[in-house]
């Protein structure tokens, strides 16, 4: 079967463009107990899951989230505005990204701007660095559609069936796009190398 490179090509793109996140003013301004946090994100959270029972978030996770310092503890066992906004921080490292590493990216952060009640703090953190990856949407879908061109060009020579062929560009098209992952995770990890050891504020009392 060959590929329809420009229907698959579309949806691609199309998938891109409607990258979003969730505003700081679609979540509830009021003390959200464990199972409304859950809730509230795999609603919103819906359209990145890769199959329908995956979830977004568990009591576990968040519970672990709190333990391993990610999280700053709920207050009275309800999380705020700010806890969902550090927890929408954490499920998107973690997919790329260990426990310790997302720790010393977020202490800092959690520590120095939690619920700080300045003008500047982790919804303008979060404003901030949500407006920047919208901005790159326009390049990204460029940079995704010159990868798959250039894979739909490979293996046009090789002595192979037309099904055969058609699976070695999309093996190459993965290929592609796993590489440039690969490289930008190195590159991520070497500079959180480079950040200081987290130094939690309970353990300077």
């Amino acid at each position: 079967m060959v590929i329809d490179t420009k229907d698959m090509l579309g949806s691609i793109l199309s998938s891109i463009a409607r990258i979003d996140y969730i505003k700081p003013e679609d979540i509830p301004n009021i003390g959200l107990y464990m199972d409304q946090v859950t809730t509230f994100m795999d609603e919103q959270l819906e359209t990145t899951k890769r199959y329908n029972d995956d979830k977004i978030l568990t009591k576990t996770m968040i519970n672990n989230y709190t333990k391993n310092n990610l999280l700053p503890p709920p207050v009275k066992k309800k999380y705020s505005k700010e806890h969902v906004l550090v927890m929408i921080f954490i499920y998107y490292f973690k997919n790329i990204l260990s426990i310790k590493d997302i720790e010393t990216l977020l202490v800092p952060i959690t520590e120095k701007y939690f619920h700080n009640d300045k003008n500047f703090n982790i919804t303008s953190i979060y404003k901030e660095v949500c407006e920047l990856e919208k901005s790159r949407i326009d390049a990204l879908q460029k940079d995704v559609a010159k990868a798959y061109h250039q894979a739909m060009e490979s293996f046009n020579d090789a002595e192979v069936t037309e099904e055969e062929r058609d699976y070695l560009k999309q093996f190459s098209f993965i290929a592609s796009l796993s590489f440039d992952v690969y490289v930008k995770k190195l590159l991520i990890e070497k500079l959180i190398n480079g950040l200081p050891e987290p130094i939690h504020e309970k353990k300077k009392k």
